[in-house]
């Protein structure tokens, strides 16, 4: 019979060993289905979902809508009679305008949502998290292809109100609307890298409109080439807005051409190229 000092003894020796061995259970003997495991497809739809349900709230989505009518109206109606005058079916002709409007429209808020979620912690958060790197970025450009969608559905029908028709058949249709939505893919990640980093969205939309509006108003978007100064009509016919109106132009009438279609995917490619890892590396980076 083990005397009682050397049983306490025992005890107080062999006790810390049993709870260290149950307190440090190595990370494989635990059950399965307590680790972690991310998957990547179930995060982007959870926080895809998350983001479309605050754009239906916010009336992001209606905003979305309203937006093209502004711009057609406001584009259309103060040139349609002078354009009219020149011979120009001015329907047909701002179409293409009408719609990269929207679609940058579309990248701004993009930018003022990244801007947000930094804002409030919630980037920083879900970094601390097991969420795979891209898959906010991923769901961000996903909720805003979704607004895109809608955007453009909507002009093409404000559009279809003040005369414009696709004349040249379904498929150059369909490449005028894929063509509409890889833009404003390409300028939805920019947006949303500056975004992310300013943390403002206040001053992102700033920063972001101007360089939309000087673009836009110095393309042949809304007025032919002609109607601008001989000195500022080499910008003005190869900067990208005027390559996009170009293309889409011809995607709506007559069908697009390889020397026309080549510089619009031209600057598309080369702009993703930039705004792409740009955008990765702004929404991974590590504070």
């Amino acid at each position: 019979m083990t005397p009682p000092a050397e049983g306490a003894a025992h005890r107080l020796t062999a006790s810390p060993a049993s709870e260290h061995s149950t307190l440090t259970t190595p990370a494989e003997q635990l059950d399965p289905d307590r680790r972690p495991n991310p998957n990547a497809f179930q995060q982007w739809l959870a926080l895809t979902g998350r983001t479309l349900k605050t754009m239906v709230k916010s009336g992001e989505l209606a905003i979305a809508l309203i937006a093209p009518l502004i711009f057609t109206i406001g584009f259309y109606l103060p040139l349609k009679f002078v354009m009219g005058l020149q011979g120009i079916d001015y329907a047909q002709f701002l179409m293409p305008i009408i719609v990269l409007q929207a679609m940058a429209f579309t990248a701004i808020s993009a930018s003022q949502l990244a801007s947000r979620e930094a804002q409030t912690g919630l980037t920083t958060r879900l970094k601390t998290m097991p969420v795979l790197g891209p898959v906010p970025l991923i769901s961000r450009m996903t909720s805003g292809l979704v607004r895109s969608t809608l955007s453009l559905a909507a002009a093409l029908g404000y559009g279809y109100v003040i005369g414009f028709r696709f004349s040249a058949g379904l498929a150059q249709a369909a490449l005028f609307c894929a063509l509409a939505l890889a833009i404003s893919l390409t300028f939805s990640i920019g947006a949303d890298a500056i975004g992310t980093l300013s943390k403002s969205p206040e001053a992102t939309a700033q920063a972001l409109t101007l360089p939309q509006l000087i673009l836009g108003m110095l393309s042949t978007g809304f007025i032919p080439e002609t109607g601008f100064p001989e000195w500022i009509r080499p910008f003005v016919r190869n900067q990208p807005i005027s390559q996009f109106s170009y293309a889409m132009r011809d995607m709506a009438e007559g069908g697009v051409t390889a020397s026309t279609l080549f510089p619009a995917l031209a600057w598309c490619v080369g702009l993703i190229a930039v705004f792409a890892p740009l955008g990765v590396w702004a929404s991974m980076r590590r504070r």
